[in-house]
């Protein structure tokens, strides 16, 4: 299937001035040869191409075979059974008019040469010296991607290509991946560009042909599973046999990436997004990630304006689009699991039991739902949310907590600290009427765990009731203390030796490499 993606330029003022002379030279030299073959086919010349090739380099001389050539391949797409206005007809046919004056006219005017002398193109290669392309060549300079352009003997100009993807369907994500992937692996495949002025820009276009690879490593022997968190930013990444074990794990800190321009951001997000897809192959294994069709990125007025920030100049989605378009490329499948609960599950069941991140434990239940894994609810989680002191107990500890969020509610002025303050409260009140309901069906003998809605809320309800009543947290990284409520069903003895809680770290992305692959 062949696709063409348009992009925008920017240049430098003395390398536009070398790029609109340039493109006269070649506009001129299509005319040429337009003119030549249709003259050429009626005299039914059997080899045409080698007589215009032959003219154009006397006229031309300058002008690089390449550029020769491309411009003989642009001729022929033009239909030579009728008459072409280069420039376009409509236009040409209003500057023969006479009512026309002034500065209408020049604009008009300019216009039409824009379209008649504003134009180069070059064929491209997938030769290894020629790199795709090797007049009209893609290449990274200073972290962003440039379009090298050359403009006569080993003499190039670059231009910063503006070009973000519009949607998660966007083909330019694709080519963004197959270009990073033929940079690495020295195996380049062959994209036309032609470039066209417009009001005084310059705009491009690129051709090239995507084939779809067969899928060669499946989630038969286990999958390379994916969390993104945004608080720290960092990937969690679990390798998961097709048995459902935890092999090995590591998280990769991404703040490096916020201070980036979105050129470099984007950069950084491919050649990560290839590193991971090499770990699978190298593994064997499929990838799963999460199905982020709704990414959260906060209100404005909710009291986390920090979090917002992170969520906005990074976005999680954009490059889980990344990460799967070079999959697809690389033959490896990608398997998207819903996300409903993997990261209360990830931290009530195996954050303690296996002594990990909580962030770890939820790319580690994504592993385990792409394979298929069902997380049944632990004997002594569930025997718990049937003890009425247990649960009367977490109840006073939301009571306590909702006085302190009021008193400190009322010493607060600033606006937003308050609005931080309100959305506690706001939760806290929720697990109130939760913990309430589930105390209730327990004295009229019934142990549901379901909302008015009649939805399963059993792992909300063991978030409510386990997270800040023992820990004193509702998020906390380290979740080993609740070890022995796991095992032992013990909760008194844990919660009266409780000591607050460090934040657990992660590694720079060279150190994540290193130790995947010893």
């Amino acid at each position: 299937m062949f696709v063409s993606l348009q992009f925008k330029l920017e240049l430098k003022k003395g390398d536009r001035e070398k790029l609109v002379k340039l493109m006269h030279k070649q506009s001129s030299a299509i005319r040429i040869a337009y003119n030549m073959l249709k003259e050429l086919e009626k005299e039914k010349t059997r080899n045409p191409h080698a007589q215009i090739y032959h003219r154009l380099r006397q006229l031309f001389s300058d002008l690089l075979t390449k550029y020769i050539n491309s411009a003989i391949y642009k001729a022929k797409q033009y239909p030579t059974d009728k008459s072409v206005v280069f420039g376009g007809k409509r236009l040409f046919e209003k500057l023969c008019k006479n009512h026309l004056t002034g500065k209408a006219r020049e604009k008009l005017k300019k216009q039409w040469r824009e379209l008649r002398q504003g134009t180069l193109i070059a064929i491209g290669s997938k030769h290894k010296t020629a790199q795709g392309n090797l007049l009209l060549r893609f290449t990274e300079l200073d972290g962003k991607l440039h379009l090298r352009i050359t403009t006569g003997n080993r003499e190039f100009i670059y231009a910063k290509v503006l070009r973000e993807p519009s949607n998660s369907k966007d083909k330019w994500i694709t080519f963004m991946a197959m270009l990073l992937e033929s940079w690495q692996t020295k195996n380049y495949f062959a994209y036309t560009v032609e470039l066209k002025l417009r009001g005084g820009e310059v705009y491009g276009s690129v051709s090239f042909e995507i084939s779809k690879p067969k899928v060669k490593y499946t989630k038969e022997n286990g999958v390379i599973a994916i969390d993104t968190n945004a608080s720290p930013i960092h990937l969690a990444i679990a390798e998961v046999s097709k048995t459902g074990e935890l092999v090995s794990y590591q998280t990769i800190s991404l703040h490096h990436l916020l201070g980036l321009s979105q050129n470099s951001k984007d950069h950084q997000e491919w050649i990560l997004a290839h590193k991971i897809v090499d770990i699978a192959i190298q593994r064997n294994k499929a990838i799963a990630i999460e199905n982020l069709k709704k990414l959260k990125r906060g209100m404005r007025g909710d009291g986390k304006a920090e979090l917002r920030r992170r969520l906005h100049n990074w976005n999680a989605k954009k490059f889980l689009q990344k990460l799967k378009r070079v999959a697809m490329l690389k033959g490896v499948e990608v398997i998207e699991v819903n996300p409903a609960y993997t990261s209360i599950i990830g931290m009530l069941k195996y954050a303690p039991q296996l002594n990990i991140d909580k962030d770890v434990a939820g790319a580690y239940v994504i592993g385990r739902r792409a394979l298929g894994f069902k997380e049944d609810m632990p004997e002594n989680y569930e025997r718990l949310l049937k003890d009425k002191a247990y649960l009367e107990f977490a109840l006073k500890r939301y009571e306590e907590r909702e006085e302190e969020l009021k008193e400190l509610l009322e010493k607060e002025t600033n606006e937003y600290k308050r609005n931080a303050l309100k959305s506690e409260l706001r939760s806290v009140k929720d697990a109130k009427e939760l913990l309430t309901h589930l105390i209730q069906s327990l004295q009229s003998e019934s142990s549901s765990c379901e909302g008015a809605n009649g939805r399963n809320l059993t792992w909300q309800v063991l978030k409510v009731a386990f997270l800040f009543p023992i820990l004193g947290k509702v998020l906390p990284r380290d979740l080993s203390p609740l070890k022995p409520v796991l095992v032992e069903g013990v909760w008194d003895r844990v919660r009266s030796r409780l000591v607050p809680l460090e934040a657990g770290g992660t590694v720079p992305m060279r150190d994540f490499w290193n130790s995947l692959n010893r």
